[in-house]
C-alpha cells in the first residue's frame, strides 16, 4: 500500500517563530520530550528539522506545533494534496468525514489514494470545511489534468468550444472563463508569431509554445485572479 505523501514542512517558519520566542533547539526538543512524550526527539533533530535534512512525522509536526505555540499551519508550505490541505487546517479525519457525509474509512481511502470520489454535494462540503480555494479545489479533487488538458485544446484551437467543458471543470461565471480562454489563446498565438518573428525558427517557436503549455493552469488562475481584481 502506498505511504501518503508527508505535508510540506517549512524548514525556515520553523526556524523563525522558535527564534521569535528566544528557545534554543535544546528548549524545542526538552518541550517535545516532556510535554509530549517523544523521547527521541535531540536538539540535533530539531536543527535537522531546521535545516531541511528531514521533516517531521504528522505527530511530531503536531508537537511541534504546541512548543512553538503556533497552529501545524504556519509550520507548512503551501498544501497540494486533500491531506496537506486537512494537516494545514488542524481539521481531524473524522471531522471532514462527518462534514461531507462520507464514511470515514472511504474518505481516507480518498486521502491516501488522492482521488476525490464525493458527489458535488459532498465536494461543496470538502470545500467549506477546508476552506479550499477554487484551484486548490480543483486540484485536490483530481480535476486540475482535466482542466489543463481543455485549456491546452482551447489555447491551441478554437477556444470558443471549451467555455462550458471548462465551466464543469472549474465552476466560474462564464463571461470569466469567456473572457480568460480568449486571452489565453490571443497569449499563446501570439507568443508563437513573436518567438518566429525573432528568427528562431520553429523549433524555437516549439519550446516557447510548450513553455508556455506546461504553465496553462498556472496561466489560467493568474488570469482569472487578475480579472477578478
Amino acid at each position: 500500500m502506498r505511504q501518503p505523501s508527508a505535508p510540506p514542512f517549512n524548514a525556515p517558519a520553523a526556524r523563525r517563530l522558535r527564534a521569535a520566542l528566544g528557545m534554543g533547539p535544546e528548549h524545542v526538543a526538552y518541550g517535545m520530550r516532556a510535554s509530549y512524550g517523544l523521547p527521541y526527539v535531540t536538539p540535533d533533530l530539531v536543527i535537522a528539522w531546521e535545516r531541511g535534512v528531514t521533516a517531521p512525522s504528522n505527530p511530531e509536526l503536531t508537537a511541534l506545533a504546541g512548543v512553538l505555540w503556533c497552529s501545524p499551519g504556519e509550520l507548512l508550505g503551501r498544501p497540494r494534496s486533500l491531506r496537506e490541505h486537512r494537516i494545514t487546517r488542524a481539521v481531524a479525519p473524522e471531522d471532514v468525514a462527518h462534514a461531507v457525509g462520507m464514511d470515514l474509512r472511504a474518505y481516507l481511502r480518498a486521502e491516501e489514494s488522492e482521488q476525490w470520489p464525493g458527489s458535488e454535494r459532498q465536494s461543496a462540503a470538502l470545500a467549506r470545511v477546508l476552506e479550499l480555494a477554487l484551484p486548490d479545489f480543483v486540484a485536490v479533487t483530481g480535476r486540475e489534468a482535466k482542466l489543463a488538458e481543455l485549456l491546452h485544446s482551447a489555447v491551441t484551437t478554437r477556444w470558443q468550444a471549451y467555455v462550458r467543458p471548462v465551466m464543469k471543470v472549474a465552476p466560474l461565471d462564464k463571461a470569466v472563463v469567456e473572457d480568460v480562454l480568449q486571452e489565453l489563446h490571443k497569449d499563446y498565438q501570439g507568443h508563437m508569431a513573436a518567438t518566429l518573428s525573432w528568427g528562431g525558427g520553429s523549433s524555437g517557436a516549439s519550446e516557447s509554445g510548450r513553455d508556455f503549455l506546461d504553465r496553462i493552469v498556472e496561466n489560467f488562475w493568474a488570469a482569472v485572479e487578475s480579472g477578478d481584481g
